[in-house]
């Protein structure tokens, strides 16, 4: 019997969605937000039968490499993406066998110079469960744009929102700093507050609860070739490069 066929799902999640919501929606084990080095590491330790890629770490440390996603595919993992993260990956790799889910992989496969920073927000360390500190553009353009749609504000107070929120550097990208920047007045704040949409979150609730009937998808068979640069990458980061060719 294929050992993965009966392994896990892991889930790399972070600040997108709690914790406990997550849980709530699929039994499977859950990761800290995934960086370079973690999926070769996590295949090895829990021999998993499919990754959902939701979160990532990037500032601190190397983002995940895209060669460690085909690798996981050329092993038979079914990797999965969305929301954030794992939307991006998805969309440059869904050529390659990774599965995207959700509205933001779509955008993000739709318009491929769309910026990275649109899914990316500031957020607390591990031990605070990786809390969000700031607002994701796309949670902010969806929102501003509902309003408008509905007939709630008008045309420029949205664009006005928008150019805002795009000129703030994510880390900064508060909703209180957003529409001071805007200059919106205070009881439309209270309007955009109550009809918020976060879309971050809810394409990481589908790709859960998407991800048993999923997982059961059998990746064609990629080849994979490894590179000097990526063991050198690996190696950069400590990583035993013999897990490459030992799986």
């Amino acid at each position: 019997m294929d050992q993965k066929a009966d392994g896990p799902i892991l889930v790399f999640l972070g600040p997108t969605l709690g914790l406990p919501q997550a849980q709530r929606i699929l039994d499977a084990v859950y990761l800290q937000p995934v960086s370079q080095g973690d999926i070769i590491l996590a295949a090895h330790a829990f021999r998993p039968k499919a990754m959902v890629l939701i979160d990532g770490l990037f500032e601190d440390r190397p983002a995940v490499r895209h060669k460690e996603i085909l690798w996981a595919l050329s092993q038979g993992i079914v990797v999965i993406g969305a929301a954030s993260m794992g939307a991006l990956r998805a969309a440059e790799l869904h050529p390659f066998g990774m599965i995207g889910v959700g509205l933001i992989y779509r955008w993000y496969r739709r318009w491929p110079l769309t910026a990275e920073d649109a899914v990316a927000v500031q957020c607390g360390p591990a031990e605070l469960g990786f809390t969000a500190l700031t607002e994701a553009l796309v949670d902010l353009q969806r929102s501003f744009t509902a309003l408008f749609r509905r007939g709630l504000i008008a045309k420029a107070e949205m664009e006005a929102g928008i150019t805002a929120a795009r000129r703030l550097n994510f880390r900064d990208r508060s909703l209180r700093k957003v529409l001071a920047a805007a200059q919106w007045p205070a009881e439309k704040s209270a309007l955009l507050r109550s009809h918020w949409i976060a879309q971050k979150k809810a394409d990481a609730r589908l790709a859960l609860r998407l991800a048993p009937a999923l997982s059961k998808y059998q990746p064609a068979g990629q080849s994979f070739m490894v590179t000097n640069t990526f063991l050198r990458d690996l190696e950069a980061g400590s990583i035993d490069i013999s897990l490459v060719s030992k799986y």
